[in-house]
């Protein structure tokens, strides 16, 4: 895997990973995470290419402040990245936020993209979901240590069962470093201003979001036990799009890992149909 860095047309210096040699994919990671959020698909999917971006403020890229941290700006730099890869058009794994920036650009863009696959993401997003955001998002965790965040996990994290300690810790390395003073973020913590900039602001219809994603390939993975997105949600996306793959992830919440069974399959025969 390559990790490198390139510069978006603001001037702000984003990084992103880089590997495989197969058929090119663009992985669109959840609000606090990095391209790291797909490090457990890389290894379970081979012989694809998995273009990984760290968002602006997050993981390798720089911070630039809590007024550029949103959907359109990160959209563009997708975009912007694959220019800078030269590559015309790809299919889209988003997570959570990752779904909404990639629905955006199936609005804006629609003719960079070959196919969306949602990651427990939809035009709905369930307020208990985000009010449990909101609790963590830009602080830094009470644990003090990996053994003692890990040895919380299976009760905090809210729909998961059945996840080994070692999933768990692997997991909590790509969220935070340990420090003499204790595990801190590894994202700029002005995302927080962001995020509830947009949790007090006006309800946003995203339902046009997602009618514009008509003719793309589409899937859509849900976790069992999420916390963000319904299974009435889910249930609507497939009315509409009685074509869109799914498959529900069981002792998965927010957000499935990606390499779990049933998320495989959906995604093997969504990339089949997204050439």
């Amino acid at each position: 895997m390559t990790l490198a860095h390139f510069t978006a047309s603001d001037g702000t210096r984003l990084c992103y990973r880089d590997g495989g040699t197969g058929r090119p994919v663009l992985c669109l990671a959840g609000l606090t995470r990095s391209g790291t959020d797909f490090d457990f698909l890389a290894e379970a999917l081979p012989g694809l290419r998995l273009i990984r971006p760290d968002y602006r403020g997050r993981g390798g890229s720089q911070w630039t402040g809590a007024a550029t941290y949103t959907v359109p700006r990160e959209a563009q730099d997708a975009v912007e990245l694959l220019d800078h890869l030269d590559l015309a058009a790809v299919p889209v794994i988003g997570t959570s936020r990752g779904g909404m920036i990639a629905m955006l650009m199936a609005a804006t863009q629609k003719a960079r993209l070959t196919g969306i696959c949602f990651n427990d993401i939809g035009p709905v997003i369930e307020r208990s979901g985000l009010e449990a955001i909101m609790h963590y998002v830009g602080r830094n965790p009470a644990a003090r240590t990996f053994d003692e965040l890990v040895a919380r996990m299976p009760q905090t994290m809210t729909g998961f069962s059945n996840v080994s300690e070692v999933r768990w810790r692997a997991f909590a390395e790509r969220l935070y470093v340990e420090t003499p003073a204790g595990l801190r973020i590894r994202y700029d913590p002005a995302l927080r201003e962001s995020f509830l900039a947009a949790f007090e602001g006006p309800p946003v219809d995203l339902w046009p979001l997602f009618e514009a994603c008509a003719d793309l390939p589409l899937a859509l993975l849900r976790g069992a036990g999420s916390d963000l997105l319904s299974a009435a949600t889910a249930a609507e996306m497939r009315r509409r799009r009685p074509d869109m793959i799914f498959a529900e992830i069981a002792d998965r919440g927010h957000v499935p890992f990606l390499d779990e069974p049933e998320a495989l399959n959906a995604i093997r025969s969504w990339l089949e149909h997204s050439r």
